[in-house]
């Protein structure tokens, strides 16, 4: 292989050496990954794998806001380099502000604010379903009390809301990109992101949530809270009963507890704020739901 081309490939031979013990990165390889074409030449996913690749429109914009949108305490735009660069530079980012080490004994151990599995499975899925026609980044949006991953590009045709929050994204709009983060191990079967997200929030009483438009893909990843977190008594007395009834209207709660219903709906409105009850509808039929 030409050395100029391997070094465009740097990090993507050090993944495959890691990862599928490949010792060589040659243009035969290349071709059989599906970035380069018959006769040699890199291609368009090939670029977005290179080392450098002058790719500007579509990376990975991180910022970290304070109490409101108006204040930004850090801003990186992942950009120009390959997108198994921005998967991990990404991931180091989100630890630096949600992990975090305590002292147990003589040993150091590990923390995390928000599922670091969930997020790395949201960031996987955003580039690897992504629209790579559409310029804009994908954005990551980091709060207090959560992370937001924006991807461009709703769901691919023929696949339902349903489909999709069920894990059944059986339709690959970028196949290469998918089987190539498949043998690196980034990803598991295809389809199983949503699934994961959602099972490393087993234990939490907040849960993520995933909002679906025609031109986005995003998904909110909250604080997690292990038993009854850092809920008033109040609170956990409201987020009990939706543990027996499911959901619930706001006449049924205000039956329901010996509070007045000003105090019911800031309560239900806090619950909200923490990923824990789910709003539905509106008007009379509106109906409130523990996600």
């Amino acid at each position: 292989m030409v050395r100029d081309e391997r070094a465009k490939f740097k990090v993507l031979a050090s993944w495959l050496e890691k990862i599928a013990g490949v010792e060589e990165l040659s243009s035969d390889i290349l071709k059989v990954l599906g970035l380069f074409d018959k006769e040699g030449n890199i291609n368009k996913v090939g670029q977005l794998f290179a080392d450098v690749n002058g790719n500007e429109l579509f990376g990975v914009d991180i910022v970290r806001f304070g109490k409101s949108n108006n204040q930004i305490l850090d801003r990186e735009t992942l950009n120009n380099i390959s997108i198994l660069s921005q998967y991990d530079k990404a991931i180091e980012i989100f630890e630096r502000y949600y992990q975090y080490e305590e002292i147990e004994g003589y040993s150091r151990v590990k923390r995390e604010l928000i599922s670091r599995e969930a997020f790395r499975e949201a960031l996987a899925n955003a580039i690897v379903h992504r629209i790579w026609d559409l310029n804009a980044h994908i954005q990551i949006s980091m709060y207090e009390n959560r992370v937001e991953i924006n991807s461009p590009g709703g769901l691919p045709k023929g696949i339902s809301i349903e489909d999709y929050l069920d894990g059944q994204l059986s339709v690959l709009r970028n196949p290469i990109i998918a089987n190539l983060f498949y043998r690196l191990r980034i990803i598991e079967k295809f389809g199983t992101g949503i699934r994961r997200i959602n099972s490393a929030y087993t234990e939490s009483i907040t849960k993520p949530s995933f909002h679906i438009g025609p031109n986005s893909v995003k998904v909110v990843l909250p604080l997690l809270e292990v038993g009854n977190g850092d809920l008033s008594d109040d609170e956990i007395r409201i987020y009990n009963l939706f543990k027996d009834k499911l959901k619930l209207t706001r006449g049924e709660l205000d039956t329901l507890t010996p509070f007045n219903k000003s105090k019911n709906l800031r309560l239900l409105n806090r619950l909200i704020e923490r990923g824990i009850i789910v709003k539905e509808g509106s008007g009379p039929s509106t109906r409130y739901v523990l996600k």
